[in-house]
C-alpha cells in the first residue's frame, strides 16, 4: 500500500519509549503556530513509498523496539498506517503515534479506517502543539497540553488512561 512521507528516521530515542523508527507522514491541516515539522503541512509534499518497504527496513534493524507514527498528521492516512501498524505488531514490536487530534476528537469520528488506526495503536501522544506551554523537560511531548495515552486500556475500560512512562 502507498503512503506519502516526509522522511523517516530509522533510529531514534526521543519519539517514544526504546528505539524506533519514526514515520513523519506528509499532510497536516492543523498547523499549529511554532510546528517543530511545518514542511510536512503540504499534502501533496513528501515523496510516496510502499508500506512493504519501510516494514522490510523494519524487520531488518533487530535492535527497534518499534515504529513511531508523526508527522504532519498520521490520521490523514489512517489505511496506510494501520498496514504499518499491524505489520509491526507482526513482528512483536509497539507503535505510537502522534497526533493534532485530541484522543475525545478521535472517538468521536465516524470514519472506520480512523477508528482502526487508533486501535493499532499502543501508545497516542494527543492534541495540537502548543508553543506557550512548550519545555524541554516533558518527555515525548511537545507541550504540556499533550497527553501520553495507553490506547489499549482506555479502549477496554472506555476511560482515558494516561501511560505510565516508569513501567
Amino acid at each position: 500500500m502507498k503512503i506519502r512521507l516526509s522522511g523517516i528516521i530509522p533510529e531514534s530515542i526521543v519519539d517514544g519509549l526504546g528505539i524506533r523508527m519514526t514515520i513523519f507522514t506528509q499532510g497536516c491541516h492543523h498547523h499549529c503556530p511554532h510546528c517543530h515539522n511545518p514542511q510536512t503541512h503540504d499534502p501533496m509534499g513528501g515523496y510516496e513509498i510502499d508500506t512493504d518497504i519501510i516494514l522490510n527496513q523494519l524487520k531488518e534493524n533487530p535492535l527497534l523496539d518499534g515504529i513511531t507514527l508523526s508527522g504532519g498528521e498520521p490520521f490523514l492516512q489512517p489505511s496506510a498506517c494501520t498496514a504499518l501498524a499491524v505489520g509491526t505488531h507482526a513482528m512483536g514490536l509497539s507503535v505510537w503515534t502522534y497526533t493534532g487530534y485530541t484522543w475525545e476528537e478521535l472517538l468521536e469520528q465516524e470514519d472506520v479506517d480512523i477508528q482502526k488506526l487508533l486501535a493499532a495503536t499502543d501508545v497516542l501522544v494527543d492534541g495540537r502543539f502548543q508553543k506557550e506551554q512548550s519545555s524541554y523537560i516533558l518527555r515525548f511531548k511537545g507541550s504540556a497540553n499533550q497527553r501520553i495515552i495507553d490506547v489499549k486500556k482506555s479502549l477496554s475500560t472506555g476511560i482515558l488512561t494516561e501511560y505510565l512512562l516508569d513501567n
